[in-house]
C-alpha cells in the first residue's frame, strides 16, 4: 500500500509539473492542482495517519474516482437509433476561425452520425467566444462543410455562450422548423454528456445521446471540472 501510495504520488507530482501546459481553464488547473496535490501531500505524509485515517482518506479520494468513472461510462453508452430528425452538436471553443480540439471531435462525431442518417438535420450552437472571430456555430457549420455535410442541412444558433443557453436557443429554433415536434440526439464530449442531457431534459428535449472522445491530455482538468459541474447543477438548477 506505501509503495502504491508513494508511485502515485511521484505520477501526480509529474502531472502537476505539466498542468500549466496542457490546462486553458483556471477552473480546470485549479481542481488539478487540488487533486493531484492532495495525492502528493498524502504521499509525502503517509506515515504519519493512523490506519482510520487511511481508510476515510482512500474513501475520500474512490468518490470523485466512481464519480468520474460513472460520467465516462454514461459519456461512452450510445442511446441513438440513427433515425432522429435533427443532432445537437453543443459549443466547446473556437481560436479565431478554427474550432478546438474537443469541438472538432464533437463535429467528427456528427459526421459519423449523419453518414448514417442522411435523412437528419445538424444545428450547431454557440455565439461569439472571446478567443474567436466568428461564431462558434459559423466555424463548426464550416468544418462540417468541408468535409462533405450539404449547408442546407445544418442549421445555426448563434447567440448562445452557455450548455443552458445552447440548448434553449436551439429548442427555439427547431420548434419554429419542426412544428409538429422532433426527435433529437445530444452530442457532446463524454465527460459533458451527462449534464448536458439532464439539461437537455428538464428543457424539454428528449434526447437520445451520442458522446464524442475526449483528448488524453484534458481528460484530468475536464472530469474534474464537471464534476464540480454537475454538483453546482444538482443545487442550483
Amino acid at each position: 500500500m506505501k509503495i502504491l501510495v508513494r508511485i502515485l504520488g511521484v505520477l501526480a507530482f509529474i502531472r502537476l509539473l505539466i498542468v500549466p501546459i496542457t490546462s486553458r481553464m483556471v477552473i480546470g488547473m485549479a481542481a488539478q492542482v487540488a487533486a493531484f496535490g492532495a495525492v502528493v501531500l498524502y504521499a509525502i505524509l503517509f506515515n504519519k495517519f493512523s490506519k482510520k485515517m487511511h481508510v476515510i482518506i482512500c474513501i475520500g479520494f474512490l468518490i470523485p474516482i466512481i464519480f468520474a468513472g460513472f460520467l465516462a461510462i454514461y459519456g461512452n453508452t450510445s442511446t441513438v437509433a440513427f433515425d432522429e430528425d435533427v443532432v445537437i452538436v453543443l459549443g466547446a471553443g473556437v481560436i479565431g476561425e478554427r474550432v478546438s480540439n474537443p469541438l472538432a471531435l464533437r463535429l467528427d462525431t456528427a459526421i459519423y452520425y449523419f453518414e448514417r442518417n442522411p435523412n437528419a438535420y445538424i444545428i450547431v450552437c454557440g455565439g461569439l467566444g472571446n478567443t474567436a472571430t466568428i461564431t462558434e456555430a459559423e466555424a463548426m457549420a464550416r468544418y462540417l462543410h468541408e468535409r462533405g455535410i450539404p449547408r442546407e442541412r445544418i442549421l445555426l444558433e448563434e447567440k448562445s455562450t452557455t450548455t443552458f443557453e445552447n440548448l434553449t436557443f436551439a429548442l427555439e429554433i427547431l420548434d419554429e422548423h419542426f412544428p409538429d415536434g422532433f426527435s433529437a440526439v445530444v452530442i457532446s464530449n463524454d465527460f459533458h454528456m451527462f449534464r448536458a442531457v439532464s439539461m437537455a431534459r428538464r428543457i424539454g428535449i428528449n434526447a437520445n445521446h451520442l458522446g464524442a472522445p475526449t483528448p488524453t491530455l484534458l481528460l484530468a482538468e475536464n472530469y474534474l471540472r464537471e464534476m464540480m459541474a454537475n454538483i453546482h447543477f444538482w443545487i442550483f438548477g
